[in-house]
């Protein structure tokens, strides 16, 4: 028998008043053609940061070959191809909604033999040469936990590679699809280690203990996260797991203190936290804490070795 669901707290009540820039930022990426994880994803905070005028673009198209039991994105195990026009039309947006900091995402596109991973690259290539100016936050998939297919999209030269190991280890098989706890570690380990900032995110409300919590705190900071986000899982529709708990804003507190207590340079934590959330602010307290240059020379290594 399926497990009542706890009543939704007062907390979690959101604001979905408009303002003309959400409706300026609304109409550029419809009238583009494009996706973001904001509308597919159904993010709490699409009016807030719409309103702001800032979105995360989602490529590789509006299905996804994964199955994830928390995710809303639909699924096809076999999408449409790739659009060639993609990468620009993101990149023309970007520029038209004069985004100082762009973060892209995207879907699983496991039918494709890097992964997608080209076409990463290509976006980012894109918004590069057509608003040079605007700080590049990639949220990447597994690949398959090809490094090659990591690389690729490294050697583009974004400013912030994060990537989420979505749930603590024991709950990971139940929550994920294909997925694994250690390949994401693998995969966030990498990145840190070819030298760019490296963030990932969790959700709460699963059923995960607060030791379970700081242990994959402490697994992310192991491996070289330096900025992680942590917020509420809200059910999508009656077909994806359920909530088993709604977590408290004092114990979102809480798990800020205790990461960065860890060493993790940014902790944003809060029920209505998502990845994206006050992402130019994690990457300039997370820039604080590093060598820039030494990340810079870093990646011009990483982007020279292509050539």
């Amino acid at each position: 028998m399926m497990r009542d669901e706890p009543r939704k707290p007062a907390w979690l009540k959101i604001d979905l008043s408009s303002t003309d820039s959400y409706s300026h930022t609304s109409h550029t990426i419809t009238s583009g053609g494009l996706h973001t994880i904001c509308a597919s994803g159904k993010c709490p905070n699409r009016a807030e940061c719409w309103s702001h005028g800032t979105a995360t673009f989602m490529i590789g198209g509006n299905y996804c070959t994964r199955r994830c039991r928390f995710c809303a994105t639909a699924y096809m195990s076999k999408p449409p191809a790739l659009n060639p026009d993609e990468p620009e039309s993101v990149a023309r947006s970007v520029r038209e909604m004069g985004l100082r900091y762009a973060v892209i995402t995207s879907v699983d596109r496991d039918d494709l033999e890097d992964s997608g991973a080209a076409h990463w690259a290509e976006t980012i290539r894109a918004i590069r040469r057509l608003s040079p100016e605007t700080k590049i936050e990639v949220l990447i998939p597994d690949f398959r936990w090809d490094m090659s297919a990591v690389d690729t999209v490294l050697k583009a030269g974004p400013d912030v590679v994060g990537h989420n190991v979505e749930t603590v280890r024991r709950l990971t098989p139940h929550v994920r699809y294909r997925a694994t706890y250690d390949g994401s570690l693998a995969v966030l380990r990498h990145i840190a280690e070819q030298g760019f900032i490296a963030k990932t995110g969790i959700m709460l409300g699963l059923g995960e203990t607060e030791e379970e919590v700081l242990e994959t705190m402490r697994d992310c900071y192991d491996v070289g996260v330096q900025t992680m986000t942590i917020g509420q899982y809200l059910r999508p529709t009656r077909q994806h797991i359920p909530v088993v708990e709604y977590i408290h804003p004092d114990r979102f507190r809480t798990y800020a203190e205790e990461g960065r207590a860890i060493g993790l340079k940014h902790v944003e934590s809060g029920p209505l936290v998502r990845s994206s959330y006050h992402a130019a602010d994690q990457f300039d307290t997370a820039k604080n804490f590093l060598d820039l240059r030494d990340l810079a020379a870093r990646r011009t290594q990483v982007r020279g070795e292509e050539k």
